[in-house]
């Protein structure tokens, strides 16, 4: 066993989540932070979805991690590889042991590309890709302008994944240039969402349904691909309902990975029974460890009834962070988080609807006098510009 290191605050992640709560710990002057963090490269995610459309260049979403450690942050380049939180321990890969008083836990999630019989051999090759990566969102783009006929298919896996309308964002972008190109009515284009809904929230689903028809995109619910042959470019296709499958060729596919906790997160102590895919258990509103009092989790990797965005980490942050000084200072946690979060849905080319809301699917606009349930040009502008630089220059700042 290599030697221990003990710190104050251990931040275990060094992504969306993990930067912004170190930041603002440390505008709280809280000393001896630490970040749990192998990659030395830092993604912006949400603007994939442009990368895979075309929209944006992949360079725009990259940062060196280590322009984002905030100063007097100790950054442990290293991974975890289990927590004990009893010892108030985590062992990383090097097979160093980590002690800490005090665990903020947001290791994120995990793509499970093994998930689906055939995708790991065909992935980035034979029309399939996904968004989900950034080796293979510039792929997409590539796959979309090189057909001008046939069938595209976008899937969504069952379960919670990382934005969880991503997987139509795409379809629309595609659709949206096949119409341009004058080639869409050459197209077969169908997109597979496992719920009965194209989307939780449900007056923006009414929205998504009348997008998605103006495409003439065939919406099949409560289906699932459950098998690809790359080589023959074939997709077995499950109805969930009934039981059905169906074979269906593709002459492209945009395939949203199977998405679970890291596997020694869901095997470890701090897994949800409650949660089939092993997500981190917690108390949805304070964001605090029921059984360990001393830990918080937020992000992708908590086991929380919302969906997995930046913007719900925006809001958890704040929340992790003023119910960790309570705890520090010996006093009741009574920040709350309500569950907003809020989803950038790109419609078209320059068109957008930005859904926002909570735990109880209710509305919580944050832009006044607009309509963002409707598509707009100016939130699409929101999206390909104005976030990004909320998210470098202020949100992992701990500044908004």
């Amino acid at each position: 066993m290599a030697a221990s290191e003990h710190h104050r605050v251990l931040v275990l992640g060094g992504g969306t989540a993990g930067i912004s709560v170190a930041a603002r710990l440390r505008r709280a002057k809280i000393t001896d932070v630490a970040v749990l963090e192998p990659s030395d490269v830092h993604w912006y995610q949400p603007l994939w979805t442009l990368v895979g459309g075309g929209e944006a260049p992949l360079s725009a979403t990259r940062r060196n991690e280590s322009s984002l450690i905030p100063n007097g942050v100790t950054w442990i380049r290293d991974r975890a590889v289990s927590v004990d939180p009893t010892a108030r321990t985590v062992t990383t890969g090097r097979d160093t042991t980590l002690s800490y008083d005090y665990l903020v836990f947001a290791p994120g999630l995990q793509l499970n590309w093994d998930g689906v019989p055939g995708l790991a051999d065909t992935i980035g090759k034979n029309g399939v890709s996904s968004n989900y990566s950034a080796e293979y969102a510039p792929t997409t783009w590539e796959f979309i302008k090189g057909v001008r006929s046939g069938t595209a298919i976008f899937t969504t896996p069952a379960g919670p994944i990382k934005c969880g309308g991503a997987p139509q964002k795409i379809a629309y972008l595609a659709a949206d240039w096949w119409r341009q190109q004058g080639v869409l009515d050459a197209m077969r284009v169908i997109l597979l969402v496992p719920s009965e809904s194209i989307f939780g929230q449900p007056q923006w689903a009414v929205e998504l349904e009348r997008i998605a028809a103006s495409y003439g995109i065939e919406v099949r619910r409560q289906s699932e691909m459950v098998a690809v042959d790359g080589a023959s470019q074939e997709a077995t296709i499950r109805d969930n309902k009934s039981g059905a499958e169906e074979t269906v060729h593709f002459d492209m596919m945009h395939v949203t990975p199977p998405q679970s906790a890291p596997d020694w997160v869901a095997s470890g102590p701090l897994a949800d029974p409650a949660s089939p895919f092993g997500y981190v258990k917690v108390d949805k509103h304070t964001l605090r460890s029921p059984d360990f009092p001393e830990v918080f989790a937020l992000g992708d990797s908590a086991n929380l009834p919302t969906s997995k965005t930046g913007a719900a980490i925006r809001k958890q942050a704040p929340t992790v962070v003023a119910n960790l000084l309570a705890v520090m200072a010996g006093k009741e946690v009574t920040s709350h988080y309500d569950g907003y979060t809020s989803c950038p849905l790109v419609t078209a080319r320059r068109k957008m609807l930005l859904a926002e809301f909570d735990y109880d699917l209710k509305p919580k606009p944050s832009i006044p006098l607009i309509n963002t349930m409707k598509e707009r040009t100016d939130m699409w502008y929101l999206k390909r510009y104005g976030l990004p630089i909320l998210y470098w220059h202020f949100m992992l700042r701990g500044r908004a």
